[in-house]
């Protein structure tokens, strides 16, 4: 028997979309906005000497250059006012979440509600600021080490220094702003609208290599049938729940019972969502682009980044792998899904797992559920983005066909969707509940007539 809110949610049409104005109004503005982030990765850093960087990313194909410009959007090889993409802020996130479990005055002022969350994320921008900065003049180091410097020198790093922390910058105010009055989670449809908008390209150099007999026919067929088996995986895994029963206790008020009824609390096989693949693609991105930047002929710490990180090497696969698996923990247990906090919301509306105590034995079974379920959810997120890699290192696919690509593109979308069904069924609830007053009203004004 389907609850309520599955009928409505499958009653939910265009017609029903076409009446909820401040929805429409929510998504014209985040398309706004991320209309202004694709046309500033067109608009180049001052100084930079366009044909060298054009040859420049060339020699690069195929390797970091591919990874840099999948989250940037293209910025990089443009070398666009937004190169630095919004990969400072998502890296400050980690830092400050991190510090937060480890540190008492942080975890302490995390608990004080608002106020608390608004002071760490001033913390955070302050940590984006600073790692922007130390980016953007590794940047501008290797821009002129690499000779793409039109006028190499201290006003010409200085230049690239502000303008990309001012891009930085003004793309997480983006981001905040779509989260806030638009639709989505807007750091997230940042990354997906840079994806999507480089596909085209990707799709148009897979096919040239077919046609000049780079890759085989074969070869491309596999290609293909692997990107649609790891959408219809991702969407699959995605979905997956695991249902705990949940008992609510009878209440007898006067003479009547209330109460009584049993629910389920659904919980995710991947609480997580993407942004474990995000944060682990981040903190790869920030050594390597120092090392591909730095110079071919660098030797020492550069040079050893370059020779260990590339895509495709074992410690490249295995530092991936871990950075997924423990974000992917880290992140439920911090943010997805806090324990603690469900068992004490169970416990003030007075439901209770079956043979569990409410309260701290509550949170004790939901750590144990949620420790076992991580150890599927992770090991799917490590295949999802390690076992495409194998297959695109070894040969000429595009980047954008990896695994961390189509788990952005296929987890933004089904999260967007998801937002939007939320709108609309809060819209027809609310048009429902104001037929019910004037119905309301009416049978008052009829009664009234009568007497």
């Amino acid at each position: 028997m389907a609850s309520a809110a599955e009928q409505m949610a499958s009653n939910l049409s265009w017609g029903s979309f076409g009446k909820a104005k401040e929805l429409q109004q929510r998504i014209l503005f985040a398309l706004g906005l991320l209309l202004v982030y694709r046309m500033g990765t067109y608009i180049p850093v001052p100084g930079i000497d366009a044909t060298q960087l054009a040859v420049f990313f060339e020699s690069t194909r195929g390797g970091i250059g591919d990874m840099l410009n999948m989250f940037t959007g293209g910025a990089v090889s443009r070398m666009a006012i937004f190169s630095l993409g919004i990969m400072p802020y998502i890296s400050a996130s980690i830092i400050v979440q991190l510090l937060t479990a480890m540190v008492p005055q942080l975890e302490a002022l995390k608990k004080e509600g608002e106020q608390g969350r608004k002071k760490i994320n001033q913390y955070t921008r302050y940590g984006t600021v600073f790692l922007a900065m130390f980016q953007s003049y590794a940047l501008a180091a290797g821009l002129e080490s690499q000779g793409l410097a039109s006028d190499p020198g201290l006003f010409f790093r200085a230049t690239v220094m502000i303008t990309l922390v001012g891009g930085t910058m003004f793309l997480m105010w983006l981001g905040e702003q779509i989260t806030a009055r638009g639709i989505g989670n807007g750091i997230s449809l940042i990354i997906f609208v840079g994806i999507v908008a480089e596909l085209p390209a990707a799709l148009a150099q897979f096919f040239a290599s077919g046609r000049s007999g780079a890759l085989s026919p074969a070869l491309i067929i596999g290609v293909m049938v692997m990107v649609v088996s790891v959408i219809a995986f991702v969407v699959f895994m995605e979905r997956a729940l695991r249902k705990i029963h949940i008992q609510y206790p009878k209440r007898q008020v006067g003479m009547k019972v209330y109460g009584g009824e049993s629910s389920h609390l659904p919980v995710k096989l991947n609480p997580a969502g993407v942004i474990p693949a995000i944060f682990a693609s981040s903190l790869l991105l920030m050594p390597t682009t120092i090392a591909t930047f730095s110079g071919s002929e660098s030797t020492g710490i550069a040079a050893t980044i370059a020779a260990y990180m590339g895509r495709g090497q074992p410690l490249y696969m295995l530092f991936y792998g871990a950075m997924v698996v423990f974000f992917a923990y880290f992140y439920t247990a911090n943010v997805a899904f806090k324990t603690e906090d469900v068992a004490e919301n169970l416990k003030k509306q007075g439901g209770f797992v079956p043979g569990i105590r409410p309260g701290a034995k509550t949170a004790l079974y939901l750590d144990y559920v949620m420790v076992r379920l991580l150890v599927v959810g992770s090991a799917y997120l490590t295949a999802v983005v390690l076992l495409p890699e194998v297959l695109i290192s070894k040969t000429a696919i595009p980047f954008y066909f990896g695994g961390t690509s189509l788990l952005i593109i296929v987890s933004v979308t089904m999260d967007t969707i998801t937002q939007v069904q939320s709108h609309m069924m809060a819209h027809q609830y609310e048009s429902l509940i104001e037929k019910s007053k004037l119905r309301g009203r009416n049978r008052a004004k009829s009664r009234g007539q009568r007497k």
